[in-house]
């Protein structure tokens, strides 16, 4: 949401009208959400989530792999994607003039941490051409500054220019054809009475407490634990302390195993194994 806000204070920077706002499914750290700008020469009323884009970015390309990001996106729009994959390695389902950047390696080298939502800025201003990079730049100190301090403002703004010197555009690939994401959206007399929850199948799935079974969350995680079987005790305290009941024991050979589907990487595992057994290493390699 942070990336959306200083999009379109950098707008305004440039005597543009913008509006910036979230839309949020799950709301807990590390849930795929939605953020949009709209930005225009005139005034804006419409406050309305965008579903005919100009633009679409995408901060992880593992979404990619479950979700059609170029849905809505017009023609000649512009797709840009935090990968490591150039663009015409990547396949839509939409041939459309798209950007490509690691803002993941230039966030950890330059601010040390996988937030690459500024780095990504910065594509997006070179692959689009609507706000340049000193806009984007000085709303990101203004904006990130004004929370977080000075010195992260800044970092945050350098981040923006590495990733919009080593952009790289091109045209996707057109191919593969997703469907369309399956939604409930209950009539008002299939709504629990007096909003008690229960699980039931719906045609989207499974809904209510325990739907999580069927949304796999290994996108999600940056860093994924790998364990060393020479150095585990077989202590447990990785399966004890796991906030997500990924890791269980194979009794018949004295191991344990993570179920990577369900891992969000947020290291507590590694953390806390007495041993140093477990090391976090980045998704992908």
């Amino acid at each position: 949401m942070m990336a959306a806000q200083a999009l379109a204070e950098a707008a305004v920077l440039e005597d543009k009208y913008a509006v910036a706002f979230p839309f949020f499914g799950a709301e807990r750290r590390g849930a795929p959400v939605l953020a949009f700008t709209r930005i225009h020469k005139d005034k804006i009323y419409s406050k309305t989530q965008v579903y005919n884009p100009d633009c679409v970015v995408v901060l992880d390309d593992s979404l990619l792999q479950t979700v059609d990001v170029a849905f809505g996106l017009k023609k000649d729009g512009v797709a840009v994607i935090n990968t490591r994959d150039k663009p015409w390695e990547l396949d839509l389902g939409l041939e459309v003039k798209t950007a490509c950047i690691d803002a993941t390696s230039i966030a950890l080298e330059i601010l040390k941490a996988p937030i690459t939502n500024t780095a990504v800025l910065g594509a997006f201003s070179k692959a689009s051409g609507i706000v340049g990079i000193e806009s984007i730049e000085r709303a990101i100190i203004s904006r990130f500054g004004e929370k977080l301090g000075e010195e992260v403002g800044r970092k945050n703004a350098e981040a923006a220019r590495e990733a919009y010197d080593k952009t790289i555009i091109g045209r996707s690939l057109g191919i593969k054809k997703l469907e369309p994401k399956r939604q409930w959206l209950p009539t008002y007399q299939e709504l629990p009475i007096g909003g008690a929850l229960r699980p039931r199948k719906t045609h989207a799935g499974l809904v209510g407490p325990g739907s999580f079974i069927e949304n796999k969350t290994i996108g999600w995680a940056t860093f994924l634990p790998v364990r060393d079987r020479e150095k585990c005790v077989m202590c447990l305290f990785c399966w004890f302390y796991c906030p997500e009941g990924t890791i269980s024991r194979v009794t018949d050979r004295g191991d344990l195993i993570t179920n990577y589907d369900y891992c969000k990487g947020c290291g507590v595992c590694a953390n806390e194994c007495p041993t140093k057994a477990i090391e976090m290493v980045r998704s992908g390699e």
